[in-house]
């Protein structure tokens, strides 16, 4: 075998696509990080300088342990990696050919679109990048269980109302993996704040609960004549808990700003009337760092960055 290994200090990010201005914004506004030593490989950003534990919500995989391999051939690079360990995901800007060569040398990994309901796989995954012919940068610790931190959904063009139904299951999915909590179903309850069209609404009803669709305007007839979507025409966010009843989730994808975002998560969850919210912060301007750590601190709870989120963060909060 015909490679060497090189150790690199620090860590590599790989932002979501068309996000990198976010996550350098985010690595300087939130973790006080200078740049300045900064290299880029495509859309890859490696800071040698990088010691924190935490993760930017803007990066989609960070390569925690990340290191170069010098290589002869696709067959050394393949025999550095699978040393290793069995499963490795590509992320590719240069020297295509010889990269999908050395992916097929590897053991599979599901790149495809998944369809919905799925469990991520709880192995590790890592990530690597050919840098030239002769040379990778890779790390087998990664912060994601989805290869490149990358998840797709097999999608539905006709039945859904909006597009959003792909931010809700991404959400459940990831709910379900870091929680190990039980998705809506038949029998099952939820509220949705601020549901029209309805795309989340449909994909609840699609799991068989019972949805209480709250908004100003009406959903699409199709949810509206569902039996298991009863609709109320309210500012879903003056409607208390204790008026509302007991709900095994709630729901807001609502435009509006964090700050009244957090006050109203935090009233339902001081009712003790739910386990199990999901909701959409959607950043007004400059994010405000202080208050999304605010959040974060929320107990049983994580912020994530999703695949199909767009300028948001979504809040993810499961009682065990």
């Amino acid at each position: 075998m015909a490679f060497t290994t090189e150790s690199l200090k620090g860590k590599i990010f790989l932002p979501f696509p068309e996000m990198k201005s976010l996550l350098e914004s985010e690595l300087i506004s939130r973790f006080n990080a200078d740049l300045s030593d900064r290299t880029d490989w495509g859309d890859l950003l490696y800071l040698p300088s990088c010691t924190d534990t935490d993760f930017p919500y803007w990066a989609r995989c960070v390569m925690e342990e990340p290191f170069l391999v010098h290589f002869d051939s696709i067959g050394d690079a393949s025999s550095a990696l699978r040393a290793i360990q069995r499963s490795w995901a590509p992320y590719q800007y240069t020297c295509f050919r010889r990269a999908s060569l050395l992916q097929e040398k590897l053991p599979p990994v599901k790149l495809k679109p998944k369809t919905f309901p799925f469990d991520i796989p709880t192995s590790p995954i890592g990530l690597y990048t050919l840098l030239d012919e002769h040379t990778l940068v890779a790390s087998a610790k990664t912060n994601t269980a989805l290869p490149a931190g990358s998840l797709t959904f097999v999608e539905d063009h006709e039945n859904p109302p909006s597009r959003a139904y792909l931010k809700i299951q991404e959400a459940l999915v990831m709910a379900r993996h870091f929680f190990g909590v039980e998705l809506p179903h038949g029998g099952g309850r939820c509220f949705e704040a601020g549901a029209c069209p309805g795309g989340w609404t449909w994909v609840l009803q699609g799991l068989g609960s019972q949805v209480l669709a709250v908004d100003r305007s009406e959903l699409v007839p199709e949810l509206m004549n569902n039996p298991l979507v009863t609709f109320r025409a309210h500012d879903a966010f003056t409607l208390t808990p204790e008026e509302l009843g007991n709900f095994d989730w709630v729901f807001s994808d609502v435009i509006c700003y964090p700050e009244r975002l957090l006050d109203w998560i935090k009233k339902w969850l001081s009712s003790g009337k739910t386990k199990n919210m999901i909701c959409t912060i959607k950043m007004q301007g400059e994010i405000d760092w202080p208050l999304v750590k605010e959040f974060a601190s929320i107990p049983d709870s994580r912020i994530l960055h999703l695949n199909y989120n767009k300028h948001e963060l979504t809040f993810i909060h499961c009682e065990r």
